[in-house]
């Protein structure tokens, strides 16, 4: 067996050799040419200028050229890789098809194409930038996606689509324009980090993702910035939503997820919203400027909320239920920028609980017309009551060891680029 072994490297060695590096002029078919005759571990290094797609890539080759185009037809993908160990760099990428239904590309990555790297690619006005359909372990790094904001939002495509593709790294790509930033569906094991998201309905959204790690990125001026649904165990650290209208962080069905560091600035309506979530974690996070801090509702059970701060927020806590919640671990709350309280022995810890809601507020919630009664003597009477005797409430949020300092949490390096 080691003889056998030893024959097949020899005979395999010349064909390694015979990989080259080969310039690539524009013309008529230049590049389906070139990626014909190209042989494995081929570099194809394209010249300035404009080369017509859309072209298949079935050999494991090195697709290059900083100052070449790719174009489409406007139908279809760009570029399909059809096998693994395919590098693309310093590319520019254009001209896709507008169907959604087929996933019309600038780069499609077939369930051959594993191990695949895509790396400081430009894509400029594809329905969807990169589909990674079914390829294992592929890379998409340093590059810039911008999509096409010139359709209906339910007719654009994410800049990554993710399927079926475990091992996946994207790292340190700039995203702007389209439906989402990332879009995943049906899709575990995969490291999102340091990526910027702007101009987009959603930064992030993942459904039916499974061990999945979000650090490190910053959405900016979207519609929303997180959104985690159908997904468990997960890990989201020290990203940043800063401007997004609607929601900075939003889970619906996402179990066992540890949220630490992460931060809301400028926020729309809700920081944070917890629907049907369970057995979650959420510590060290800041959530500031919101019309809502956390909306909690549907349920959700076994979440640990502890270390946070609340800032700013018109209305730091919803919840509408019967059931106490303590929001406390371990001895230690969150921070509330609305509490009042002492701390006389100087712990950092309040003297007196905190509790953010009261039954009026579940009243104007279930029955928005009773806003017109908010002034009436006997409304304050009954909110003041509850404020003295907390008996009287029905039940609700409660932080018994709420901090007087914000200090620790959010984002540990500041201001993010």
């Amino acid at each position: 067996m080691r003889s056998l072994v030893f024959v097949l490297a020899l005979c395999l060695a010349p064909l390694a050799s015979l990989a080259e590096t080969v310039e690539v002029r524009p013309g008529p078919g230049a590049l389906v040419r070139a990626l014909a005759t190209a042989r494995p571990g081929d570099t194809l290094v394209l010249g300035e200028g404009t080369f017509a797609g859309p072209v298949r890539i079935k050999t494991p080759v090195t697709l290059t050229g900083p100052l070449a185009r790719i174009e489409g037809p406007g139908e279809g993908s760009v570029i399909t890789v059809d096998t693994g160990g395919v590098t693309i760099t310093a590319l520019t990428i254009s001209g896709a098809g507008a169907r959604l239904s087929d996933l019309d590309s600038g780069i499609r990555l077939t369930k051959a194409a594993r191990g695949t790297i895509i790396d400081g690619v430009t894509l400029e006005g594809n329905l969807i930038g990169v589909d990674v359909h079914g390829a294992r372990d592929v890379t998409i790094r340093n590059s810039r996606i911008e999509g096409r904001n010139d359709l209906r939002v339910a007719e654009r495509g994410p800049g990554i689509y993710v399927w079926n593709a475990p091992g996946l790294t994207v790292e340190d790509n700039q995203i702007s324009k389209g439906r989402d930033g990332v879009f995943i569906t049906t899709s575990n094991d995969a490291v999102y980090r340091r990526n910027r998201f702007s101009d987009l309905r959603f930064a992030f959204h993942s459904m039916y993702a499974n061990r999945i790690e979000v650090t490190d990125n910053v959405s900016r001026g979207n519609d929303m910035g997180f959104a985690f649904m159908y997904s468990t165990r997960l890990i989201v650290e020290r990203n940043l939503s800063d401007g997004d209208a609607d929601h900075g962080f939003f889970m619906n069905f996402a179990n066992r997820a540890e949220m630490r560091r992460n931060e809301v600035r400028n926020g729309g309506e809700k920081c944070l919203f917890i629907y049907n979530s369970n057995h979650n974690r959420f510590e060290g996070n800041r959530f500031e400027g919101c019309g809502i801090g956390v909306h909690f509702t549907a349920g959700s059970q076994g979440n640990v909320l502890a270390g946070n701060a609340f800032i700013g927020n018109r209305t730091q806590v919803k919840y509408v239920g019967t059931t106490w919640m303590e929001w406390s671990a371990d001895g230690i709350g969150n921070h509330w920028s609305d509490h009042v309280a002492f701390d006389v022995n100087g712990d950092g810890i309040a003297d007196s609980p905190y509790r953010p809601n009261d039954s009026i507020d579940r009243l104007v919630w279930s029955q928005p017309a009773a806003r017109l009664l908010m002034g009436a003597p006997a409304m304050q009477l009954i909110r003041w009551s509850q404020s003295r005797f907390p008996g009287l409430l029905p039940g609700g949020v409660t932080d018994t060891h709420p901090l007087t300092s914000p200090t620790g949490t959010g984002l540990p390096q500041g201001d993010p680029s």
